[in-house]
């Protein structure tokens, strides 16, 4: 077993759907997924709040409703916003939770997926502390591929995309410098992650 295949083990899902080995902030912008809706897509997404700084707590405030909109001015175009995701993998790998995989996630908003429209029923959502910007880290790659691997052992994942392809008029997110190649690439490596399929640019 490779170093990523044991870091998916610990993060394998309950029969709740909480990950294990990651920090749970349950988070109250959720709800449940239509009846019968297979969970069969990743979607990945880049955050930073302020833009462009890490590190702070504001991510996990903005997706429990507690973001102090005094705190900076940017801020103030988020009051009344209710969003979350499922995960947040921060700059150093340290994972999030906020809300159980098979619960509805508040992520995806106005999208579409083939002939599909409203992700957020049949989607899981990956928030990655970063920008459009800049480069994300190696540890933050690991620990992406580990996740897509403990969902892909426990839900019918057949597909990954980023933001910017499910809501391409509104989204651009994770952005030019999300190494896709690198990540599929880690993802063939692995036993249920293997058999996903990519955007077709990568």
């Amino acid at each position: 077993m490779n170093p990523i295949e044991t870091m998916a083990a610990l993060l394998a899902p309950d029969d709740s759907g909480w990950c294990g080995d990651v920090r749970r902030l349950a988070s109250p912008n959720c709800d449940a997924r239509p009846q019968g809706m297979e969970i069969d897509l990743l979607v990945i997404h880049n955050i930073s709040l302020p833009p462009g700084q890490f590190g702070g707590d504001e991510i996990a405030a903005l997706f429990t409703n507690s973001l102090d909109h005094a705190a900076h001015p940017y801020f103030e175009g988020l009051r009344g916003l209710r969003v979350s995701a499922h995960f947040l993998i921060r700059r150093d790998g340290a994972t999030l939770q906020f809300v159980p995989a098979g619960m509805r996630a508040w992520h995806a908003g106005l999208s579409r997926f083939g002939e599909r429209e409203r992700c957020n029923d049949f989607s899981i959502g990956i928030e990655l502390e970063g920008t459009d910007e800049e480069t994300f880290t190696a540890v933050q790659y690991a620990r992406l591929a580990a996740l897509t691997e403990a969902l892909a052992r426990r839900y019918p994942l057949r597909h990954v995309a980023g933001h910017q392809h499910i809501a391409p008029e509104r989204k651009t997110d994770p952005g030019p410098y999300f190494d896709w190649p690198a990540y599929q690439a880690a993802c063939r490596q692995l036993p249920a992650a293997a058999a996903l399929q990519f955007p077709t640019a990568v």
